[in-house]
């Protein structure tokens, strides 16, 4: 079984210290190739070294997810561009809008998504996208660059049944991780997520975040790693009804076709 995970958070300082056994146990689990998030000014050169230190394996996105919009100046603007620039860049985004938290002001969240779609018209990468309570706005500013933007994926997709039929009426992705396996939390989208159709579905960990609690046993450090995939997979491939070797390969094909990767080596 090959799996790809489309959202690592590989950056983040929990990782500093073992960053190379976590990508070793990842490898061991079958994760043949991760995207690094990209969500800061900070951290999307971090995420493109990454990438480049390990060609072929790990892949990059590039952006300011909406938690941080308050920080993208024209000079933000232009450094996302100069990241794009590098073909380890496989998308733009972490990007969107986040009402849940609002730890940036509403107007600068909209106003940073639009000037990274129009990175995304302008490079014509897929995009990597985020949006949590926001949904009327999402859409309808996803509308104004209708017909202008490549593929999206809305990554770790949360949200609700009209919500997922929505976003598979525009023709998007849906990357699902392991809040499926949170009983508060995850209930409904057990009950939906068969029906994302294959070739519009990908999976990711969002590592060091949403460490599946369905775990048994827990790490102790309670940090979620892209190791872990394997097993959101097959809680996924059991709520669709599937076997898992069909639900991992149709999977890691989707996510090859939708970021451009090459086969694995």
């Amino acid at each position: 079984m090959q799996l790809i995970d489309i959202g690592a958070n590989l950056t983040h300082d929990s990782f500093d210290h073992d960053r190379d056994q976590v990508m070793a146990r990842a490898r061991a689990a079958g994760v043949v190739q991760m995207i690094v998030t990209g969500a800061s000014r900070e951290h999307s050169p971090m995420a493109l070294d990454l990438a480049r230190a390990h060609p072929g394996e790990l892949f990059a996105t590039a952006g300011v997810h909406p938690h941080h919009a308050s920080e993208y100046t024209a000079e933000c603007d232009a450094e996302m561009r100069a990241l794009h620039a590098h073909p380890e860049v496989v998308a733009v985004g972490e990007t969107g809008l986040d009402y849940f938290r609002d730890f940036s002001p509403r107007p600068a969240q909209r106003k940073a998504f639009e000037r990274q779609l129009e990175i995304a018209v302008d490079t014509g990468k897929p995009l990597f996208l985020h949006q949590r309570d926001a949904h009327a706005d999402f859409v309808a500013i996803m509308k104004d660059f209708e017909g202008r933007i490549g593929p999206a994926v809305v990554h770790c997709f949360t949200g609700s049944r009209a919500e997922l039929f929505d976003c598979i009426d525009h023709d998007w992705h849906i990357g699902i991780t392991g809040w499926l396996c949170d009983e508060r939390r995850g209930k409904h989208l057990r009950e939906i997520v068969g029906n994302i159709p294959a070739n519009r579905l990908m999976v990711e960990t969002d590592a060091p975040y949403l460490l599946p609690r369905s775990l048994d046993p827990m790490p102790k450090d309670r940090r979620n790693e892209p190791m872990f995939l394997s097993h959101i997979v097959e809680e996924l491939a059991r709520d669709r009804g599937e076997d898992v070797a069909v639900t991992a390969a149709n999977a890691t094909d989707t996510t090859r076709a939708f970021f451009r990767l090459p086969g694995a080596g």
